[in-house]
């Protein structure tokens, strides 16, 4: 099951389609940025920084590099290149029964990357949110 969802998961990340995103996403989905410190519930939350963080970090040198697949879950670490800074990623994703993401979480590194993607999210939510 883990194997088609992320399949679907990565369908979004190339292609961008937000009404995808949006049916990925269970109502009470969880998610828990590398910059905010407390867990952000529910759908439409998530739907934001996940479509923000598409555009953020999702240029060219956006790349998945290593998949680990559990019954329901996945952990899928990515590289990309913003600004000169080379950023070292894993997403975390946890689906339910019905293939629905209930839990996101994404941690980052270096401490540089992580204060230029919290610098970058900051604007694109800011953009979204008008």
């Amino acid at each position: 099951m883990s194997k088609d969802n992320l399949q679907r998961w990565y369908d979004f990340v190339e292609n961008h389609d937000q009404d995808a995103l949006r049916d990925m996403l269970a109502d009470n989905v969880v998610f828990h940025s590398p910059v905010v410190h407390t867990p952000q519930e529910g759908k439409a939350i998530t739907f934001a920084y996940l479509a923000s963080a598409g555009k953020v970090l999702g240029g060219d040198n956006f790349e998945y590099v290593g998949e680990y697949l559990s019954e329901n879950g996945a952990v899928i670490e990515f590289i990309t290149v913003i600004d000169g800074i080379k950023i070292d990623g894993i997403d975390m994703i946890t689906w339910n029964d019905d293939g629905k993401i209930t839990e996101f979480k994404v941690m980052l590194r270096p401490l540089k990357a992580v204060n230029k993607v919290h610098e970058m999210m900051g604007l694109m939510l800011q953009k979204m949110a008008k």
